[in-house]
């Protein structure tokens, strides 16, 4: 039997898994599933949102990216991230107190901007490891009924994204393979590649409260390993519709384009966290993209629901309609291989 790549379990052996290995609980609101980015369980007079997500690339901001990375879940589920526990894996012979307090004081200064607690976690030096990983855990809560789900996305809505896709897969490119990407940019542009991971940043989490406030948000999603494809694949998978993306409205940093064209990359299936993908009904989504328009964060109508039986299309710029490509792992794993 073939080893798995690296990267994402194939959505099938996934979905295998989960409907042999969980049983049901009625007090859980949402249960594992693809597309849905954390569980719900109601606990009477709130719900509380948990979500799991480990940073396992070779990243100076290691603390700090993974408070952002599981809160971006949380608020997708249109909760607020509260409290925070992290499992730091630490490497054998090459962890020293100065590595240990600088993640403490990345997670410490990433909850600044969050108003979350730090509540639990776990600390252990490592065997076999070359790099530190954090598995981070963040709570939240929501009002009863107020939750969101990406299975909630319904035939007629409209598709808008935030930002431009693969922020975060530009940023790791330039900042884990600096040598290589020096043949394409120069050293201002790769400062300015890997500092995209602080601004426009990562987080979704302003993205997610302005859409929610203008109203009619069916459906919140973040877009992480393999990239926009993949979430627009999950968030159809979760609702059982189809999908036609408009390729034209894609927004595509100059700086991604020229590094996926260097390493024979397609950015739709790159590491995308930072854009924010939401459906909306017909009536609001304009308004909630003038609203992220007028705080600054960039977005775009990229396309609108349609039946499961259309299956998931993207129109081409000469209006040619292809299928929405398929991304077996992250386009990122074919340059640590």
């Amino acid at each position: 039997m073939a080893n798995i790549p690296v990267g994402k379990l194939p959505a099938n052996l996934l979905i295998d898994l989960l409907h042999r290995y969980t049983s049901p609980d009625e007090r859980i609101v949402l249960g594992p599933g693809i597309g849905e980015d954390a569980t719900i369980i109601n606990m009477g007079d709130r719900y509380l949102v948990a979500k799991t997500d480990p940073v396992t690339f070779a990243t100076d901001q290691i603390g700090w990216y993974a408070v952002h990375v599981n809160a971006n879940d949380i608020v997708c589920c249109g909760a607020t991230p509260r409290w925070f526990l992290a499992t730091l894996l630490l490497p054998e012979n090459e962890t020293t107190p100065e590595l240990v307090e600088t993640i403490f004081r990345q997670i410490a200064e990433a909850f600044d901007s969050l108003n979350v607690s730090l509540c639990g976690g776990h600390t252990e030096i490592t065997y076999g490891l070359d790099r530190p990983i954090v598995v981070g855990q963040m709570l939240g809560e929501v009002a009863p009924n107020r939750h969101i789900t990406s299975s909630g996305t319904q035939i007629g809505d409209k598709l808008i994204l935030t930002k431009s896709i693969a922020i975060e897969g530009t940023a790791l490119i330039a900042k884990e393979k600096p040598d290589a990407v020096r043949g394409v940019l120069d050293d201002q542009a790769i400062q300015r590649c890997v500092s995209l991971l602080r601004s426009p940043g990562i987080s979704v989490v302003r993205d997610a409260r302005l859409a929610i406030e203008v109203g009619g948000v069916r459906a919140l999603h973040d877009p992480t390993e393999g990239g926009i494809a993949t979430a627009l694949r999950e968030l159809a998978q979760a609702a059982d519709v189809g999908l036609l993306i408009e390729e034209e409205q894609l927004s595509v940093l100059p700086e991604c384009d020229l590094l996926c064209q260097h390493f024979g990359l397609n950015p739709l299936g790159l590491i995308a966290s930072g854009s924010l993908l939401i459906a909306a009904d017909e009536d609001h989504a304009r308004s909630i993209v003038e609203r992220l328009k007028l705080e600054d964060i960039w977005a775009s109508v990229i396309g609108e629901v349609v039946p499961a039986d259309q299956g998931c299309k993207m129109r081409k710029t000469d209006q040619r309609l292809d299928k929405l490509p398929v991304f077996a792992r992250d386009e990122i794993t074919r340059l640590f291989e």
